[in-house]
């Protein structure tokens, strides 16, 4: 049977394929996805990968879509099931296989959809996710032939190989959970039975409608109930997840939120005694203040792009213990295997709570208080945007500001810094600020402000209305 297929454009993003099902993402992309992934890993010498998927109401039809175009590609797909991504990750790196594809629509509304991919042990995005699409509208894959697929079900040495770090002793912690009806709900419940303290768990029941609130736990708004509860129970600590585990938000047992790299400081500290001077790496969008305690912790930060491939990648590359994003994207490699992982970041969280002689709350009221704006994301067109951040560098370097633009440009002045750079998967500009007082944040967005203006753009809403992910 000929194959030629051609996938919205919209669809083939950065770091994932993520689309509207019935819209922009389809049962047939699936199969495509499948029938072209399945022809790489074949020409690179594979023959075995692993699929799992999300609650999502559509998963179960675009999982088996997907697994008949790669068995059409003569590939033997291990079915993990349901569950989170991360456990994917690991099914594919435990059982050594040649490629990985879960189904998830991570943290985005009910009716979205898409794909995130390993090739071998490393992430595969970007420039390969562009080539699928080349392959698929030239018809570009392996001769079609029969796979195989069989289910298997690594739930529980998920989880025995999850509590094999734990390493805060019997100490009882009072946690509350917020599965918020995502993926990891079963593996959740299953985890809990064995993990020291006691444990309630809201919004447990996998539901791909997110009856609750929206899957995103960086949001404030959607960490509202997980707050009420932590405070209502005295609890030490509340951890939330996004709809396929592979990003966690934070509570303290006073109900404020840890931003993503406020937890990095916690969790990087610790690192850092068992790895003294290892170098740990966080995205352009990470607060100063993470670098700084990262440097005063006796480690060496390291400033890098955003995206979770990217950051990946960057980490196996320099082999760094440690890594994460303002996302919620945190990736251990010192006893873990490199990706993110919000469940074992818990685990991992909860056994330094339980060796702390202070509380949480403490710890981060501690830290050096900054004032900062959300990440704020404005409209731009997507060829557009790229230009515009060229444009600001070229006179930033020209009035040789302080500048890093590993991704965008940071700009670093004595009042704190700001950034802008271009999203890599939506036609938007991202922006950010932060310094010590509100004076200082006052200069710093002006002199963002003044930078779109010379560049035809009108200020963003500071507000944080349009912020999200």
């Amino acid at each position: 049977m000929d194959f030629k297929h051609s996938f919205d454009p919209t669809s083939l993003r950065e770091y994932d394929i993520r689309g509207v099902v019935g819209r922009t993402l389809h049962p047939a992309d699936a199969f495509a996805i499948g029938r072209c992934f399945g022809s790489v890993v074949a020409r690179a010498g594979g023959r075995m990968v692993a699929v799992g998927y999300d609650g999502r109401l559509s998963s179960p039809e675009l999982a088996a879509a997907l697994v008949d175009g790669l068995k059409a590609s003569g590939m033997e797909v291990l079915r993990v099931g349901r569950g989170p991504t991360p456990m994917l990750y690991f099914a594919a790196t435990t059982l050594n296989t040649d490629g990985a594809v879960m189904v998830t629509g991570s943290h985005n509304p009910p009716d979205y959809n898409g794909f995130k991919m390993m090739l071998g042990k490393r992430a595969y995005f970007g420039a390969d996710i562009q080539t699928l699409g080349r392959m698929a509208a030239a018809g570009d894959v392996v001769e079609e032939t029969t796979g195989t697929d069989r289910a298997v079900d690594v739930a529980d040495d998920y989880v025995a190989r999850l509590m094999q770090d734990w390493d805060g002793g019997d100490r009882q912690l009072r946690v509350v959970w917020d599965n918020a009806n995502g993926a990891a709900g079963e593996v959740l419940t299953r985890l809990l039975k064995v993990l020291p303290g006691r444990h309630t768990v809201l919004n447990a029941e996998i539901d791909g409608r997110f009856p609750a609130h929206h899957p995103d736990p960086t949001i404030a708004r959607n960490q509202e109930q997980l707050m009420a509860a932590v405070r209502e129970q005295g609890a030490d600590l509340g951890i939330g997840f996004d709809g396929d585990a592979d990003r966690i938000g934070v509570v303290d047992g006073g109900g404020g939120m840890l931003i993503g790299d406020q937890l990095m400081v916690v969790l990087a500290r610790d690192v850092l005694r068992t790895h003294p001077g290892a170098t740990i790496i966080a995205d352009v969008k990470a607060s100063q203040v993470l670098y700084d305690e990262i440097a005063r912790a006796g480690g060496q930060p390291l400033m890098f792009k955003t995206g979770h491939s990217l950051i990946k990648a960057k980490m196996a590359e320099i082999s760094a213990p440690f890594a994460g994003e303002m996302s919620g994207h945190i990736f251990y490699a010192d006893r873990w295997y490199g990706f993110d992982d919000a469940l074992y970041v818990a685990v991992r969280l909860l056994g330094i709570v339980a060796r702390m002689d202070s509380t949480l709350e403490s710890v981060r009221l501690a830290l050096p208080q900054v004032v900062n704006t959300p990440e704020l994301r404005f409209d731009c067109d997507d060829t557009r945007k790229f230009e515009v951040v060229q444009e600001v560098a070229a006179r930033l370097r020209a009035a040789h500001a302080d500048l890093n633009d590993i991704d965008g440009v940071r700009v670093l002045t004595p009042d704190g810094w700001w950034l802008l750079r271009a999203s890599n998967t939506q036609a938007v500009l991202v922006a950010r600020a932060e310094a010590r007082d509100d004076a200082g944040l006052e200069r710093l967005k002006a002199a963002l402000v003044e930078q779109l203006l010379a560049s035809g753009l009108t200020a963003p809403d500071f507000s944080g209305d349009n912020a999200g992910h």
